[in-house]
């Protein structure tokens, strides 16, 4: 016997290893050979689950086992990601708490320490992935640095660099200071900063008075200048250009020259150009053939390249000392107030400096067009269709990748420097020596460089790594291409992009997956963004401790419409605990009185009415929700999905059938009761398994406890499949006529506030013989569940009588006798008024345009949403009046 509560505390782990034990996420379990494959997008080694992490892993959970029910040999692959500059700083950070730096240990004695950390702590968040329920082919877990995967990597570096798509080249990157490494336009977060404009007069070369003026918000970066850009159309400078300016502090000259960077409505019209220092200096830069003169070493302190009183100084202190200079020299004409956009390490926290340095670069224009083509001939769709458009404006924009990261943790560069600076690329130190000793006729010494390739490199292999290329292994030919991609919209351009550049180019022309399904972002309440600064962020793990993986997962699910972002409502996963309460309930229901499916049972020969509309109920739900998850047309519909079988399992089946087989349950009818009994186990099965990939301990818990002895566990069970003439159109009409008569008398009842327990007459006048024919059937039921207690047919009314309208037919309630309508009366004008008065305030506080304007959003959205609750209830409660009077 079950037990009376459900705790998922007690029931997941166990469920868990079993399934592990077992193999039973195991690809290649069956011999089929529609295969369905998800590759995960890796979380960081360093990460912790947090609730993006929570509904991606949800979403990707209901697809496989939905599948894998239904047959296909499923791989869902899982692994995690080395994450560069993530992992290095939080090992550097613990080296730090005991005084050490990665340059006292050396290289290869930091990445050992790294390794070890890896080992002991870095998987953390594969067993919160577990606690969640995510069904992965455990046993092929990847890491973005095993040996596989890493030789993929050198590989693709190699042949790109041959084919010529990879170069190395000296340009502008966005340079950490606090990292030392170069990062990607994507790893930038801009801030809004309060600052200044700085404006300083430059002399013009032999006219003495003479000045242009410039505005600079980097008053440091001056000391690098080479140049000012005017618009070559402004007349205020026409006579100008091809002059030169004598660089304050530095006394330089420098050229004045046209450009259409520079805007004559802004400012004075005329800008400093530093190329080594801003990016859109250093292309005017390139136009005008300026000097570029880095000022800066690698911590953004200045170099020798400026005057000896600035070299060695830090960036900002710079800054103060330049301004006084330039004020001493009579040179500072003014300082505004200014808000500007400032580039941050997204990691580091400090400001980017454009910085000019050696690096190496991928061909992203040329890689980008087969992903474009790609997605303009719908071999690969985007979920919701609006991504497209966004992949679009990134991918035909798409600037050179810088792929080299100034960092020691990380894939290294293939790549080795001979004395005279010839580079040799290979995939191993041997063939890169063979190569050298080809070139110069003899051995020579090479020297490897010291950088890694940027993270986001090696898992644009992911889809096609993991599955053992570059050897032609078995799972590369079954499993790839992948199917449906789940990933969140700020990776787009991250991974997305990336991997389909790569898929498309590495193997043969075919993309990675057919389709990218993005997922919305996860909310607080109120709709804000979650953050650490804002303290609104929910641990997922916090809410399975408290409710179980069940009713997070499924609210997840029901919540995750396409497009809308998700609002977290501990409320509502605390109402899907209580789903699992209601399931749980039925099934001891079930079990009490004895239901089990008996030997030979057909469920689509039932005979009675009740089961044959149940059963056609259950055809109804499967195919909704089969619809939904398949990605055919409008697909990866999950809400629509988790609402279908929620509603069946809730309403239809527990609210509805339960209670009207309570009637067999109790009665004579042996054979009505035994066919009941096998309709009513059958149909528990059935959600049980449509149930399952949603909500998978509770429903693998009471498939092993309820029921007949089972084949094997839920978890590698067969979805449903159902005839097409499962629905029986005769008994679906008589069932749902049926339910309407009973809300309607009960929808009565409730607005004339008739006591609970108070049974009364009902008089059914005009109907047709069928309907009193469905009456005299399921009266029994009609009687108990809307507490009637006779009924008359074409008969006279009596005073104090209801009426409504049912299918055509005159229903009649005669309430008289049932209640006080004098007191239902007064009671109702007392709630009138009281909701009047309510309506009052609130319109009184909305109609105040300083609360609106001053009020959080949220305060004024929940006093506009309770307006709108109080004026739906005043219309119910002023037509039961209405109808009162008329008694």
């Amino acid at each position: 016997m079950l037990d009376k509560s459900y705790r998922p505390q007690d029931v997941e782990g166990k469920l868990y290893a079993r399934w592990m034990e077992q193999g039973a996420f195991a690809a290649g379990r069956n011999d089929s050979e529609d295969a369905f494959t998800i590759v995960i997008p890796p979380p960081n080694v360093t990460g912790n689950l947090h609730m993006g992490h929570a509904l991606n892993n949800t979403l990707q959970d209901i697809l496989v086992r939905f599948e894998r029910m239904r047959g296909k040999d499923v791989l869902w692959q899982p692994g995690t990601d080395h994450a560069g500059i993530a992992t290095q700083m939080v090992v550097e950070r613990q080296l730090a708490e005991q005084g050490i730096t990665r340059h006292d240990l050396g290289r290869e004695k930091f990445i050992e320490k790294i390794w070890e950390w890896k080992e002991k702590s870095g998987g953390s968040i594969i067993g919160q992935l577990h606690r969640l329920g995510a069904s992965c082919d455990w046993d092929r877990e990847r890491f973005t640095m095993d040996e596989g995967l890493s030789k993929a990597v050198r590989k693709v570096f190699v042949q790109l660099y041959k084919d010529g798509l990879i170069y190395r080249d000296k340009r502008l990157v966005n340079w950490d200071p606090k990292f030392h490494t170069a990062i990607s336009d994507l790893e930038v977060e801009q801030k809004e900063v309060n600052s200044h404009m700085w404006h300083f007069n430059y002399p013009i070369e032999g006219e003495e008075g003479r000045y242009i003026t410039v505005a600079t918000t980097r008053p440091e970066t001056m000391l690098g200048d080479t140049g000012v850009a005017v618009h070559p159309d402004d007349e205020r400078y026409k006579d100008l250009i091809g002059k030169n300016v004598v660089l304050p502090i530095v006394g330089r000259l420098i050229p004045i020259v046209a450009d259409e960077y520079a805007d004559p409505e802004q400012g004075s019209g005329a800008v400093k150009i530093t190329p080594a220092h801003d990016f859109n200096d250093f292309e005017v830069g390139k136009r005008a053939g300026l000097e570029v003169i880095n000022i800066m070493d690698v911590n953004a302190c200045l170099n020798d390249d400026v005057p000896e009183k600035y070299r060695g100084m830090e960036r900002f202190e710079a800054r103060k000392a330049i301004v006084a200079e330039i004020e001493s020299l009579g040179l500072l004409e003014k300082i505004e107030d200014h808000t500007h956009m400032v580039p941050y390490g997204d990691r580091s926290g400090v400001v980017i400096e454009p910085f000019l340095t050696d690096q190496w670069f991928a061909d992203a224009a040329t890689l980008a067009q087969p992903a474009i083509r790609a997605v303009e001939s719908g071999r690969t769709k985007f979920v919701p269709a609006k991504w497209t458009n966004t992949y679009y404006d990134w991918m035909r924009n798409i600037q050179p990748w810088c792929i080299s990261r100034q960092l020691w943790w990380g894939h290294r560069i293939p790549a080795w420097f001979a004395e005279d600076g010839t580079i040799f690329v290979e995939e191993t130190e041997e063939e890169a020596l063979a190569a050298a000793k080809a070139h110069f006729g003899k051995d020579v010494d090479l020297t490897r460089d010291e950088d890694v390739l940027d993270t986001w490199f090696s898992s644009a292999l992911w889809p096609f790594s993991t599955l053992g290329w570059p050897d032609k292994t078995p799972e590369l030919e079954k499993y790839y291409q992948t199917d449906v991609l789940i990933t969140g919209f700020d990776i787009i351009f991250f991974w997305v992009a990336r991997m389909m550049m790569m898929g498309l180019h590495f193997m043969d022309d075919e993309p990675p997956f057919h389709t990218v399904y993005i997922h919305a972002l996860v909310r607080d309440e109120h709709g804000a963004k979650m953050s650490k600064s804002k303290g609104n962020v929910v641990d997922p793990l916090d809410l399975v401790d408290k409710y179980g993986a069940d009713a997070l997962r499924f609210f997840l699910s029901a919540s995750a419409a396409q497009g809308r972002d998700v609002r977290l409502s501990e409320q509502r996963v605390e109402g899907y605990r209580n789903f699992t309460t209601k399931l749980w309930n039925a099934a001891r229901f079930c079990e009490m009185n004895e239901c089990a499916v008996a030997e030979g049972f057909d469920p689509f020969a039932t005979k009675d009415p009740i089961n044959r509309w149940i059963v056609g109920e259950v055809a109804k739900c499967e195919a909704a929700v089969r619809e939904a998850l398949e990605g055919a047309r409008d697909g990866y519909r999950f809400n629509d999905a988790s609402n279908a079988i929620y509603s069946f399992t809730w309403n239809v089946f527990c609210d509805w059938y339960l209670e009207f087989a309570k009637i067999p349950f109790q009665g004579e009818d042996e054979a009505v009761k035994a066919e009941t009994r096998s309709t009513a186990a059958w149909v528990l099965d059935q959600i049980l398994k449509i149930l399952h990939p949603f909500m998978p301990f509770v429903t693998e818990e009471l498939w092993g406890n309820v029921g007949a002895s089972r084949a094997a566990d839920l978890v590698v069970s067969d979805w449903p499949v159902y005839p097409e003439n499962a629905v029986d159109a005769a008994a679906d009409a008589e069932m749902i006529w049926v339910q309407e008569l009973i809300s309607g008398i009960r929808g009565v009842r409730s607005e004339m506030n008739v006591p609970a327990g108070a049974k009364i007459p009902m008089i059914f006048n005009e109907g047709s013989d069928e309907h009193k024919a469905r009456l005299d059937r399921h009266w029994d039921v009609i009687s108990r569940l809307a507490r009637l207690e006779s009924r008359d047919v074409d008969a006279d009314l009596p005073k104090g009588s209801l009426q409504f309208v049912h299918d055509g037919a005159s229903v009649a309630l005669a309430l008289a006798g049932a209640m006080d309508l004098d007191a239902e009366k007064a009671r109702l004008q007392k709630e009138i008024s009281k909701l009047t008065g309510y309506m009052t305030g609130l319109n009184k506080k909305l109609s105040n345009e300083k609360f609106v304007s001053s009020a959080p959003e949220h305060v004024v959205a929940g006093e506009r949403e309770k307006l709108a609750e109080a004026e739906v209830k005043l219309a119910k409660l002023n037509e039961a009046a209405d109808r009162l009077s008329e008694l």
